[in-house]
């Protein structure tokens, strides 16, 4: 299967503190100030590199500390950054998601435990049958991503929530529910298919009664995007091989798995909320909540967060619950710059000494591979992609690369050296041989193709049509 776009994930994540003493807290001025200018250090090294456009925001108990906007939000027009440009937040619709299933069971009209299919009937799937609504929320239901390869050809009503759990009906499960956990933008759109039903509401009428509307968040926008056109922030990324390129403003249509625009402010006004107060959550629905338990033990200056993103989009937020202390990047450059700036930026506030950043991984690789051939990637490879996002596989690095130069570039040699390497690296994973065989087969080596690893399920139709 061929890969061009890597649909980022929400992450939670818990970053341990290495010192003894916590270094969050800003004692004073000079505090404040002598942190602004390592920031400052820190983003130029990024933006030296040529992968950093955005805004950073950090603070202490909600007052900033710093703001401050970088690089251009449009290219073509120089329109610049700033504090209040709208970018899309990714994947951190998904916190937006949980909370109104969490409040739907705090007012008993829907509970965790229920069945998936007393709201949503008709999947094909048999195992579906066992899908919980707490499976889908800690992604355990099974179900893949939406994502398919033409799934961006499709029209806009094809792309809207109801079509797309109607063609989830007929998907097969990865696994059985409750027996793994593999993140699924699917399941929490189809959790938006469930607030629907319980609610008898769209589900952006609820995250507007229910969360935007409460917190007074006037820079975040659900679906409607009229009249925004100016303020919003267009994605930029280098292409695999190597040339700078633009997603569009807006990659989807908003869904409960991604897509609103907000700002960093209005960011951190929803997450401290989220964590601190009992607006959108009672103290006690957060008491039977194993997510909220789980707060009240993290040591002193662990940070928890989420992130989201897509080509060209990247948002990330670390929040140091101890001492409510907040750390907002977005970038409109690829994914995960904003997670790495932002981890640079705790790094500071706990008196440690960040790395140095590194070129995205896939150009690390590209560059290698012309300069020191396949060999050298094989031997040096984990150093190579050393920056690279922890939650992605990282066989999609070089398969994304051979198909670049298999049919940007039209260098079938180059992209079969690749793909070979890859079956190398990462044997056990059925697409990089799949991959492998249609290089072979665009090649005109149709008898390699054959030979390689017909056994495979995903395999089959490919070898059926190479047969023919």
């Amino acid at each position: 299967m061929k890969s061009y776009t890597v649909i980022l994930l929400l992450s939670l994540m818990l970053i341990g503190c290495k010192n003894k003493e916590n270094k969050q807290e800003l004692a004073n001025k000079e505090d404040s100030a002598e942190l602004s200018k390592n920031i400052e250090a820190v983003v130029q090294d990024y933006i030296d590199l040529g992968i950093f456009s955005g805004i950073i925001l950090v603070a202490e108990k909600g007052n900033i500390q710093f703001h401050k906007a970088y690089g251009l939000a449009n290219r073509e027009t120089k329109a610049p950054n700033t504090i209040n440009t709208l970018f899309d937040i990714g994947s951190m619709n998904k916190t937006f998601t949980s909370i109104v299933v969490k409040q739907l069971v705090a007012e008993g009209k829907l509970n965790l435990d229920d069945k998936l299919t007393q709201y949503i009937p008709g999947f094909k799937d048999p195992n579906a049958n066992k899908i919980t609504i707490n499976h889908l929320l800690n992604h355990e239901s099974g179900f893949a991503d939406y994502h398919t390869r033409n799934y961006f050809d499709l029209p806009l009503n094809e792309r809207k929530l109801n079509a797309i759990v109607e063609r989830a009906k007929s998907y097969d499960l990865n696994f059985e529910p409750g027996t793994e956990q593999d993140y699924s933008n699917l399941g929490y759109v189809i959790l938006g298919a469930v607030i629907e039903k319980v609610s008898g509401k769209s589900y952006f009428d609820n995250v507007n009664e229910r969360i935007v509307k409460p917190l007074n968040l006037k820079n975040t926008y659900l679906n409607d995007f009229s009249g925004l056109e100016n303020r919003i922030a267009h994605g930029y990324y280098y292409t695999p091989l190597g040339e700078l390129d633009e997603s569009a403003p807006l990659q989807d249509i908003p869904n409960p798995d991604g897509g609103f625009l907000s700002t960093t402010e209005d960011i951190m006004t929803f997450y401290r909320s989220y964590y601190y107060d009992d607006l959108l959550l009672s103290e006690e629905a957060k008491s039977n909540d194993s997510f909220f338990n789980y707060l009240k033990e993290l040591p002193d200056g662990k940070a928890t967060g989420s992130a989201g993103g897509f080509e060209g989009f990247n948002t990330a937020l670390y929040q140091v619950v101890s001492n409510d202390f907040t750390i907002i990047v977005f970038a409109n450059m690829d994914e995960p710059v904003a997670e790495h700036i932002a981890l640079d930026i705790l790094a500071l506030t706990r008196g440690e000494t960040p790395n140095k950043p590194q070129a995205p991984a896939i150009q690390n690789v590209r560059e290698a591979f012309n300069k020191n051939g396949a060999e050298f990637i094989k031997a040096n490879f984990e150093e190579l992609t050393i920056n690279f996002h922890p939650k992605d596989p990282k066989d999609i690095i070089i398969n994304a690369l051979g198909y670049a130069y298999l049919y940007e570039a039209n260098d079938v040699d180059k992209a079969i050296k690749l793909f070979k390497l890859n079956t190398q690296l990462f044997p056990d994973i059925a697409n990089c041989w799949d991959s492998y065989g249609e290089a072979l087969a665009e090649s005109g080596k149709k008898e390699e193709a054959i030979t390689i690893r017909p056994n495979l399920e995903s395999a089959k139709n490919a070898l059926k049509d190479l047969k023919k």
